[in-house]
């Protein structure tokens, strides 16, 4: 099915109901996107994503293409077939791993000469390679090469960068267009709005990309060190300029919190490490807070990490025995737990899109901060 996106539902708010199909099937928005950054979600299994309810994952161009090198996903039969995962898949750029390697990398107009971090050696990419690389992956969505900036970042810095990330989306459409079919299915390319915490730049990157017309936008360069509120009144501001008929992405956001006040801001779509890694490191989230499973005060807690919730840990395995499996060393417990936080992300944006339908977000909002402890809160 060729790709499109409709709002089925809209709340008063601003939060909004839809849906994005693809040639890889329907993605109900709005949607939490785990990330699979060298082709698999860490320590999960293709199968127990879609167990979870999953409908699109994200890869990283830039590891994909430095191992195992998107020539080789591509003789697999791209990346749906390589890691054996059925659904939508989105690529980023790689441009803000490039901006968190900074020392390893050099920016001009032309592209991005950057060191590998897996043994020095030297790359240079321009946006047409980078679409070029993510053809060659084969994504359903691909990102536009993008220049993310710091925080805090001086304004000239700021203005540089969403100019150049305007010059490299144009360069990328005049690559492949808007959308290509390849290999029997459509992938198509975002565009991303840089500008920092600057309300004017935000407004120009938007008026830029808006007038080349790509099938949906990302809101990038934001939750890179600015507080808080800067990071929701840019959010707010850019979402709101977006076209309305277009997915609007924000990009690495973010804790659960974070993510129900970017709903309200009509965005569709979102990514972030935050429930793998954290899991990873012994803290999961829950539908009352974050839990850190290696504290003292689990080691004879029997009950499950969320009464709350209905996934495979909490069904099976106490907050005791997860204790007991960090503190061993046991690969079995970052596995369980990335299981379930990943589960609660994703059945987190399944209850939104249910109160958006049933025209009680509002209230359900509110219930869901009387019981989510939101730390130093």
């Amino acid at each position: 099915m060729p790709f499109a996106f409709t709002v089925i539902k809209e709340d008063p708010s601003g939060a909004r109901f839809g849906c994005i199909e693809t040639d890889h099937g329907t993605i109900k928005t709005p949607a939490f996107m785990p990330v699979g950054t060298q082709g698999t979600v860490k320590t999960v299994s293709s199968r127990d994503l879609e167990e979870m309810g999953a409908s699109i994952i994200l890869a990283n161009t830039y590891h994909l293409y430095l191992r195992p090198g998107e020539k080789l996903i591509e003789e697999a039969g791209g990346i749906h077939r390589f890691m054996s995962w059925k659904k939508p898949v989105l690529t980023d750029s790689g441009g803000y791993q490039v901006f968190s390697l900074a020392d390893l990398n050099r920016i001009v107009d032309e592209g991005v000469e950057f060191k590998s971090h897996l043994d020095g050696s030297l790359h240079f990419l321009t946006p047409s390679k980078v679409v070029g690389i993510q053809l060659a992956i084969g994504p359903d969505i691909m990102m536009v090469l993008d220049q993310c900036t710091s925080y805090p970042c001086d304004r000239p810095t700021a203005e540089a960068a969403a100019a150049r990330t305007t010059l490299w989306a144009e360069q990328s459409l005049q690559e492949m267009g808007p959308k290509v079919t390849k290999n029997g299915y459509e992938r198509v390319l975002f565009g991303i709005v840089q500008g920092s915490v600057y309300p004017d730049l935000r407004r120009r990157s938007v008026k830029e990309l808006a007038g080349l017309d790509f099938p949906g936008y990302a809101i990038g360069g934001l939750s890179v060190g600015e507080p808080k509120r800067d990071t929701r009144e840019m959010v707010k501001l850019t979402a709101a300029l977006l076209p309305a008929n277009k997915p609007r992405y924000l990009m690495g956001v973010g804790f659960p919190e974070d993510i129900v006040e970017a709903v309200t801001m009509g965005i569709d779509l979102f990514d972030c490490v935050l429930p793998t890694r954290n899991a990873r490191n012994g803290t999961v989230f829950t539908s009352r807070g974050k839990v850190i499973v290696k504290n003292a005060d689990q080691a004879r807690d029997f009950g499950p990490l969320d009464p709350n919730c209905g996934c495979e840990t909490c069904r099976t395995y106490t907050r005791a025995y997860l204790r007991h499996l960090f503190n061993a060393g046991e690969l079995l417990g970052p596995r369980l737990a990335t299981y379930h936080s990943l589960y609660f992300y994703l059945h987190l944006l399944a209850e939104i899109r249910q109160v958006i339908q049933d025209g009680s977000f509002q209230e359900w909002r509110k219930e869901f901060y009387e019981v989510y402890r939101i730390p130093g809160t």
